[in-house]
């Protein structure tokens, strides 16, 4: 059992902490609590699987590996570009005004939510089966484990270490974490907030469609339109979890919620739906017990 639990709970929970980790990105770095977060995490998935799809047309099955890498490179790029215009269009314009853009990034959820349907149909939007990345299985700790998990796990933790070593080596990261510290500063010394807030928000978006399609390719084995909110509540519990703005925090917070989740199951089978409201009751113990979260800083950029 405590095999299954470390094991499960790790792929899980670092494929939860990628959820959180653009989302996280964008509020450390603007203040800004951007909901749209939640239709990115579903738009790349629905990307991913309509570029698999076509791929497998244009590539021999000798090469099927390259497959899920186009496919997942190219949803990437595309969700960034659509987070990065509507952050333009839309959040832009009235950035400062935090209800605003509540209210806004619901509404552009829910308009996405409604092109999905106008796009892939009605079935699709209902239900849109996503493959696993790999076929096959290993062995872990005496435990089978598909190899689709296995390497979104490494996916995931992969993408940490990446936007970590970004933010800390090169000249964009560190004109991130400078605006992420003192915004007046930052404009002082000439760096250029406008383009180097869609450029996050780009990064955010892509992450959210990466993180959607490692959720839905190992976890759910599908995607719906209305998934966006499933996406937000885990964003949210594993930010406040690690503490908004945080990077590691949401890490930490991601493999929190993935042992629980995992424990709970394996522990409680027969609980139901109780089996469910396990993380968030150690949300709202965390909440009690610390306010700001593991990681208490309102922006921690390392």
């Amino acid at each position: 059992m405590l095999e299954y639990i470390i094991i499960f709970g790790t792929i899980s929970g670092l494929i939860y902490a990628l959820i959180a980790l653009g989302f996280t990105l964008v509020y450390g770095i603007s203040g800004m609590a951007n909901l749209t977060h939640g239709v990115f995490f579903v738009i790349g998935a629905y990307l991913y699987g309509v570029f698999s799809s076509y791929l497998s047309q244009l590539i021999s099955p000798t090469f099927f590996y390259l497959i899920p890498v186009f496919a997942m490179i190219s949803s990437f790029v595309l969700t960034g570009i659509i987070g990065s215009v509507f952050y333009r269009v839309t959040l832009h314009q009235i950035l400062g005004d935090e209800v605003g853009i509540l209210i806004a990034s619901i509404c552009g959820c829910i308009i996405f939510q409604q092109l999905i349907y106008i796009i892939m149909g009605t079935t699709a939007a209902f239900s849109f089966r996503i493959e696993l990345l790999v076929p096959g299985k290993i062995t872990l700790m005496n435990t089978d484990v598909l190899a689709g998990q296995s390497l979104a796990a490494l996916i995931s933790l992969l993408a940490f270490i990446v936007l970590s070593v970004f933010i800390s080596k090169t000249k964009t990261g560190r004109a991130m974490k400078a605006l992420s510290q003192d915004l007046e500063a930052a404009m002082l010394v000439g760096i250029s907030t406008e383009k180097l807030y869609m450029f996050t928000t780009a990064i955010s978006a892509g992450l959210a469609s990466l993180a959607g399609i490692l959720y839905t390719s190992t976890i759910t084995e599908g995607v719906t339109s209305y998934m966006w909110m499933l996406g937000l509540a885990i964003s949210f519990t594993v930010v406040i979890l690690g503490g908004l703005g945080s990077i590691k925090g949401s890490l930490v917070g991601g493999l929190i919620l993935g042992f629980t989740g995992t424990a709970a199951i394996k522990i409680l089978p027969e609980a139901g739906v109780l089996q469910q409201s396990i993380p968030f009751i150690v949300i709202i113990l965390v909440l009690i017990i610390r306010p700001k979260g593991l990681f208490g800083k309102r922006v921690e950029m390392e």
